[in-house]
């Protein structure tokens, strides 16, 4: 469960460069909610993911994970409740190690450090059977360098790193924008199942408005910093890119055709 209360930041505050990213933020996800959030270049869905995963702090306001205050707890000790997938299939994981090694330091993510093997065969069963939930044969490829891998199988590395050890809330910034299509749909694909399998409470960035009314039960709008609208999960339903246009140039009150660009409709 994720919730935050009353969540402002300023940067650049006093000066002539001062912008205002968040701007009382008030935001609840329930244990197994599935959120999407839209918003044009500059709207603060970036700071938002920063402030829930310890990246930056608020100005003001509190930031909960299963309702305990992590608002001022750093982002190495937020890392035991949160997995986060990046943009950038490179972001997720360590190009010099192997899918063993990465999958081994993902695993032990939420766990006690201790002398013991990272690897045993226990544990290399565990790692095989999970890369199977990819169809990318990755399982058979254990010892291989993971920057030796493709965009898409490092990403699809990457979302199952973030869920291996079933965190408090998943985060998933655009993650399939830096992807051709094809390979975005298998990702894509992969989130759904995961995140259906495991019940996680995921909150998803995207820029493709298709994307954000096909997945998860809720969807948030940002514009300047604010949450502009909540669509809930029946009204969601049927609606459609347009509707959320015009809805989004209604609240405005301006021309939506710069955000046309900005908001895909692909």
């Amino acid at each position: 469960m994720l919730r935050l209360e009353q969540i402002n930041k300023v940067f650049n505050e006093a000066t002539p460069d001062e912008k205002v990213a968040l701007d009382q933020i008030n935001l609840t996800l329930e244990k197994g909610d599935f959120v999407t959030v839209i918003g044009s270049n500059g709207a603060g869905k970036s700071t938002l993911m920063n402030m829930i995963s310890g990246v930056l702090t608020p100005d003001i306001g509190t930031v909960k994970i299963d309702d305990k205050d992590v608002t001022r707890l750093p982002e190495y000790k937020r890392s035991k409740l949160i997995g986060r997938v990046f943009q950038d299939p490179m972001a997720g994981t360590a190009p010099t190690m192997t899918i063993e090694e990465n999958l081994a330091m993902a695993y032990s993510r939420n766990k006690s450090r201790s002398l013991r093997k990272g690897v045993d065969k226990k544990r290399r069963e565990f790692f095989k059977e999970s890369l199977k939930s990819l169809h990318l044969n990755l399982e058979n490829r254990l010892n291989a360098k993971v920057g030796l891998l493709s965009g898409g199988e490092r990403q699809a590395l990457s979302l199952l790193m973030a869920t291996f050890t079933q965190p408090s809330i998943l985060l998933l910034d655009e993650h399939t924008a830096a992807l051709d299509p094809s390979r975005a749909k298998l990702i894509t694909d992969l989130t759904k199942e995961l995140v259906k399998k495991d019940q996680l409470t995921t909150l998803m960035v995207t820029h493709n408005m298709q994307q954000a009314l096909d997945l998860g039960n809720r969807l948030i709008m940002m514009d300047k910093g604010q949450i502009i609208l909540e669509v809930r999960e029946e009204e969601k339903k049927d609606l459609t890119i347009e509707q959320l246009l015009k809805e989004f140039q209604k609240i405005r009150g301006e021309s939506i055709i710069s955000d046309r660009t900005l908001l895909s409709i692909d």
